[in-house]
């Protein structure tokens, strides 16, 4: 069967396919009361032209829904912006936004490559993105706390956690279609990281919503993942109370080494690439990496060894039961990426600490368990929080509710049905999803994306893949970069899929020149293939995808 690779001819194709509408109407006409669908205030309608950043002209609209008072006395209201080109193609894209939400970043809908130009907009689509219903700077009083302190209102947890993209959508819809006079083609969610999870949440809460769903590293578990954030910090601790120093940058090279070493060669080529994840998890042993003596060179202290294992491990209940999921060992975990989330941020006035220990904080506190704890706004206070964290005794806080917030976290954050999911309303509906996800993620594991695919296989008669798609991609941390290939395109394979019912197959991949840590690799190409399949050397000669194949 010949395998589809998607590259650089592919998405042309696909950008030139679509028949090109223009407005019906003017830009500034859609602030009018007239244009306005219920239920929003547009604030601004403008036209904005192609600039370097954004080289598409278009209509630029600026809106929210009506304010409302929250339960912690703060206003609160879903504000948006969507970009509709001057030349569209018809199509619609939610662009999904990360973090904790609480900004309206420029809906520009990228497509989650390395290739940060290439933009839905940049293509063509309409592109709406919002705040999610809360603004994070509503709370300075709170310092580093304040992004995340919209979690002591029920609804604003709830607009967080799936109810912004519910109330939004139709609203954008209705705009797009008022401002071209004509109907949309096909809608798209693009997201990463937490704007994955919100797609995952769309594909099982609205089903109907979108005809495809680009899924990027999802942060699905993020309540039962924030329990990880304590832990990290916890062990590491244990090797230096000053966490940026519990592991130098030499030390995490020592420890990709001892991956590469053990692993890089299990996919059938010794080319810097641990492919084959799974026969890494039982060929590597960490021990074998511990110094024999205090003094010694290339090699970890038993203290380290012990750290990497307990964060490997995952969180656990007292009775030792699973509290999130495992990890894999990747030569990623060497990265910068890597270092920045769990060891050492570049963020001098936090003193380096790393982002699960100031901002990770911040949202276990008062976001992602119940009822809300309140939590000094510095640093130092916030990485006491983790520190202090009794995680078999507290997790269950991730599950609770109270008489104000009647939603548990994992509730409100979670897809229904994540832990034993079928998807059968998204599949009936002939609706597509990709997911894909680094194996070096420090944030949310791949294991547990591995696991949640593995059940909705299970539970299609082993035909999941009819309707989603997942990819791992190795090397890759919490985003496109690190020692992988960075320069790959996910969406086109999607869009052909919805549109044209082209089954994704190998997706091929390079390195963007920006790419430093993965200097090693530039000059080659790589295929990412469809999960369970594992892209395999096949002795054939040469720097392109074609001497690997999916197995």
């Amino acid at each position: 069967m010949k395998r589809t690779l998607w590259c650089g001819a592919a998405v042309l194709a696909l950008l030139q396919a679509p028949t090109l509408a223009v407005a019906a109407t003017g830009c500034a006409d859609l602030t009018s009361g007239g244009a306005q669908p219920a239920g929003v205030e547009i604030t601004e309608a403008v036209e904005t032209p192609a600039t370097a950043d954004i080289p598409v002209d278009h209509c630029l609209v600026r809106g929210k829904t009506p304010d409302r008072v929250g339960a912690d006395g703060k206003t609160y209201a879903i504000r948006f912006e969507l970009r509709l080109p001057q030349a569209w193609n018809g199509r619609f894209v939610h662009q999904f936004n990360g973090g904790n939400d609480g900004a309206v970043v420029p809906a520009l809908g990228p497509v989650l490559g390395g290739n940060k130009a290439d933009t839905a907009l940049a293509r063509g689509y309409a592109v709406v993105s919002s705040d999610a219903g809360h603004d994070g700077k509503a709370n300075p009083d709170k310092g580093l706390a304040g992004g995340a302190a919209f979690g002591f209102d029920p609804q604003a947890r709830r607009d967080y956690g799936y109810g912004a993209v519910a109330t939004l959508n139709p609203l954008a819809e209705a705009l797009v279609e008022r401002y071209y006079g004509q109907k949309i083609a096909f809608s798209y969610g693009i997201g990463s990281s937490n704007g994955g999870r919100h797609g995952m949440v769309a594909a099982s809460r609205t089903p109907q919503m979108f005809d495809g769903i680009l899924s990027g590293y999802p942060g699905f578990n993020l309540p039962k993942a924030a329990l990880q954030h304590a832990l990290d910090v916890q062990a590491w601790s244990k090797v230096n109370p000053e966490i940026a120093k519990a592991f130098s940058r030499d030390d995490m090279q020592v420890l990709a080494k001892g991956i590469l070493n053990a692993c890089d060669a299990l996919d059938g080529a010794k080319d810097g690439i641990v492919a084959d994840a799974d026969a890494c998890e039982a060929a590597f042993k960490p021990e074998t990496l511990a110094c024999a003596k205090e003094g010694d060179k290339d090699c970890l202290s038993p203290a380290q060894i012990e750290a990497l294992v307990t964060s490997h491990k995952g969180p656990r209940n007292a009775k030792d039961e699973q509290l999130y999921s495992t990890w894999v060992w990747d030569p990623g975990m060497a990265s910068n990426n890597w270092r920045g989330w769990k060891l050492e941020s570049p963020v001098e006035a936090w003193g380096k600490r790393p982002i699960i220990g100031v901002m990770g904080a911040a949202s276990l506190a008062q976001v992602f368990t119940t009822p809300p704890t309140p939590v000094g706004g510095s640093p130092e206070e916030l990485q006491t929080f983790l520190l202090n964290f009794d995680i078999a005794g507290q997790a269950s806080k991730v599950l609770a509710k109270d008489a104000t917030f009647t939603e548990s976290a994992a509730d409100v954050m979670i897809p229904p049905g994540a832990d034993n999911p079928d998807l059968k309303a998204f599949r009936d509906a002939g609706h597509k999803m990709i997911v894909f996800h680094g194996n070096a993620d420090p944030v949310f594991s791949v294991v547990d994306t591995v696991n949640w695919y593995r059940k909705l296989d299970q539970n299609n008669g082993g035909k999941a893949g009819d309707f989603v798609k997942l990819y791992r991609v190795p090397g890759m941390p919490h985003g496109a970069g690190g020692p992988s290939y960075d320069d790959f395109d996910f969406f086109s394979p999607l869009v052909a899929w919805v549109e044209e019912g082209k089954v994704p197959g190998a997706v091929a991949a390079g390195v963007t020149p920006a790419n430093k840590e993965a200097e090693h690799l530039k000059g080659t190409r790589f295929l990412y293939c469809p999960y369970p399949q594992v892209t395999r050397a096949t002795g054939a000669a040469g720097t392109g995808e074609d001497r690997l194949a999916c197995q």
